[in-house]
Formats: C-alpha cells, structure tokens, sequence
C-alpha cells in the first residue's frame, strides 16, 4: 500500500469549507478550487471561499473543468474569472464527459493558452485518471513535461506513461479510496496525498519547482593598497611623473 499524506483538498459550490482554520490545524497546505466549467460556467462560491482560505494562511489553486466546447472561449472563461495570481496554482481539470470529454488536442491549446496568458510556461497542473490513460498514446512530452496530479481510488496507483509519477495522489473522493476519508472543517471531501514535506509543497506549490534562493552578491574587490618605494634620478629642473596603469600618482621635482 502506498503511504497516504492528506495534504491538500480539492471543492466547488457542492461542497465549500465553513473553517479554513479547522482545515489548516488539520494538516492541510493547499486548496484547489472550482472556478470555471466549459465556455460559460462560473462558480459561485469560488471568490469568497479563495478569500477565507487564504486569509486563513492556505495556498489557493483554481481549476477549469474541461468539456468539448469551444476550447478559445474556455479560456477565456478561466481567464476573466480566475486569472490567477503568480502564487496560486492553476489546473486542467480533464476526465470522462462521456460524448462531451475535451480531446487531447483541445488539453494542449488549452494549456498553451492559459500559460501563455499568464506568462508561466509549464506551470498548469493536469488533473487526470483513466481519461489520461485511455486517450494518450504512448509518451508524450508535452504533458509529461508538466505535474500530474491523479485521480485514483486504491491502495496504490499508476501513472500513464508519460509521467513517471504524479505531483499530487487524489486517493478518496470522500466515499471511496483509502482513509481518511473527511478532514474538519469540511467533511467528507476529494482529498490529495503528497510524498514530500509540508515546506517541499508550499515552495513548489504554483509553479512547481522551489524557487533557489539569489546567492549573495560578492564584495567589491579590495584596492591593493601595497606601498612600492621607487628612487628615481633625474637632472636637475626636469619634472618627473609617474603613472601606473595610465593613472598619474604624483610628480617628483627632485633635483638629483
């Protein structure tokens, strides 16, 4: 069995938290929320759920549920609605719709579009189980080059290949999968297992990699102030200068 570490929940309008505090003392780093469905589709709980769940200290998510609508105007429905801030993680909610289910290329455009958009390359997380693994053929760089973040409800998991692991492990929708199954604050509720630390996923959290740390820039270099004695003989009334790397130091009018 694969080791369960409930770090993060996922909601919408069906089932919203009425204590991010509770939610956090529970152990929980991050929320990802409903924001958009298709080209019109807008959550009504989204805005005043992301202002609890951040004044309460969680990092906030938005994710978009795809459809086989019009993929342009999709992405302009996340976009007017959710346009998420530099900190906030931004997903491709992408499962069975049945006869409505996003295409593979229409995943792609949507994901370049947002990106783009927002100016952060590789930075959309994929949310996706069976859909993933029964539409993709083989390998494919352009979603293995981003976080996978499963839906799989069992005591262990597998990924399609091409990833070789998922960023975040839906294991429960709060009924099936392995425990726990309700975190306080908001009861029974989808809820995701992270390998790492609490601090490795708040670092990485939006744009999935830690950002390093600038090193210190280095001390301006220090003068040689070494003293260098010269006798210099000259004849007398003739004025001597010197320079040292075309920096005049001094004139010497010493009569020899």
């Amino acid at each position: 069995m694969t080791d369960i570490n409930a770090m993060v929940i996922d909601l919408s309008h069906w089932d919203p938290a009425d204590d991010y505090d509770a939610v956090k003392r529970a152990g929980i780093v991050g929320v990802i929320y409903k924001a958009t469905e298709g080209t019109g589709y807008t959550d009504n709980t989204y805005v005043s759920q992301q202002h609890a769940a951040k004044a309460a200290g969680l990092k906030w998510g938005a994710y978009h549920f795809a459809d086989a609508s019009d993929v342009q105007r999709q992405i302009e429905n996340f976009m007017h609605f959710a346009s998420p801030d530099p900190d906030e993680l931004f997903c491709l909610d992408w499962e069975d719709y049945g006869a409505n289910t996003m295409s593979v290329s229409n995943c792609k455009k949507w994901i370049s579009g947002v990106e783009e958009a927002l100016n952060r390359p590789g930075e959309c997380v994929i949310y996706s189980g069976n859909t993933a693994k029964e539409m993709l053929d083989g390998s494919d760089d352009f979603f293995g080059s981003r976080r996978l973040w499963l839906a799989q409800y069992g005591s262990s998991y597998s990924v399609q290949e091409s990833w070789d692991d998922c960023w975040l492990w839906q294991y429960t929708d709060g009924v099936y999968g392995p425990s726990p199954h309700s975190i306080d604050g908001v009861g029974p509720c989808d809820i995701n297992s992270y390998a790492g630390t609490a601090q490795q996923l708040a670092a990485e959290w939006a744009s999935g990699s830690a950002v390093q740390p600038r090193p210190p820039r280095p001390p301006p270099p220090v003068p040689d102030r070494r003293l260098v004695t010269v006798d210099i003989m000259s004849p007398p009334g003739v004025k001597v200068m010197v320079n040292i790397n075309g920096l005049p130091l001094g004139r010497n009018r010493r009569a020899g």
